[in-house]
């Protein structure tokens, strides 16, 4: 589905195909105007139609007392954990995709995070969105701690149309014991069921239905 509301055009749970034939749902956040534009992407499980209040309520709470320049010139709609507004960025001229990781949110398949699999997922839609009618070619991955570890990732597997990464909080581990090696990026925080979750649907009110088992053939797709 795709609709014009609050400045932009939106299609939603646009299908992204796999080179094994899955295909993953993302949402696109472009300028009405039909021209191209450079993309922000982010990749990740914690369900793209999951709003940040929802997620953490006290967060939320405390981010628009403390710093109201945040939720400052937005609807907040759109406002999801640790990737960027797209009403901040989109009148700027860029496009803003999100993605559901494999298993996670809108996509089927088994949820295994921070796999090769889920690199190579990753590096397929960072092709993908270089292909679409509405994109520069330039790719920009964006988001905090998960969102921002995988890049590392994916970024080793050069994808030839990825044109900038910024990591927020991408953790690392010190060296390992024995002194030698460069640290390693690992995880700081669990990825918990309620990362899952699809909300009731885009622009409805923003409660979520749980998550479904990992691994389930549509898990976290409406029922």
């Amino acid at each position: 589905m795709s609709e014009v509301r609050d400045g932009m055009r939106i299609d939603w749970d646009v299908p992204i195909v796999m080179d094994d034939g899955l295909a993953l749902r993302a949402d696109v956040y472009r300028p009405i105007r039909g021209d191209t534009h450079p993309v922000i992407m982010s990749y990740g499980p914690y369900g793209k139609w999951l709003h940040f209040e929802d997620l953490y309520t006290d967060q939320w709470r405390r981010m628009i007392e403390q710093h109201p320049d945040v939720p400052a010139g937005s609807t907040n709609k759109y406002q999801n954990w640790e990737v960027v507004d797209p009403e901040k960025w989109v009148p700027d001229g860029y496009v803003c995709v999100r993605v559901d990781s494999r298993g996670a949110g809108r996509s089927p398949g088994y949820l295994d995070i921070w796999s090769a699999r889920e690199t190579k997922d990753l590096y397929h839609c960072v092709e993908w969105a270089a292909a679409q009618p509405w994109s520069t070619g330039k790719i920009g991955l964006n988001g905090i701690s998960y969102y921002a570890m995988n890049q590392w990732q994916v970024a080793a597997l050069q994808p030839p149309h990825l044109a900038a990464i910024c990591i927020w909080e991408g953790a690392i581990w010190p060296p390992s014991a024995s002194g030698r090696g460069p640290p390693i990026i690992t995880a700081t925080s669990a990825i918990t069921a309620a990362f899952c979750a699809p909300s009731a649907g885009p622009g409805s009110p923003r409660r979520s239905s749980g998550c479904s088992t990992a691994g389930e053939p549509e898990a976290g797709a409406a029922g």
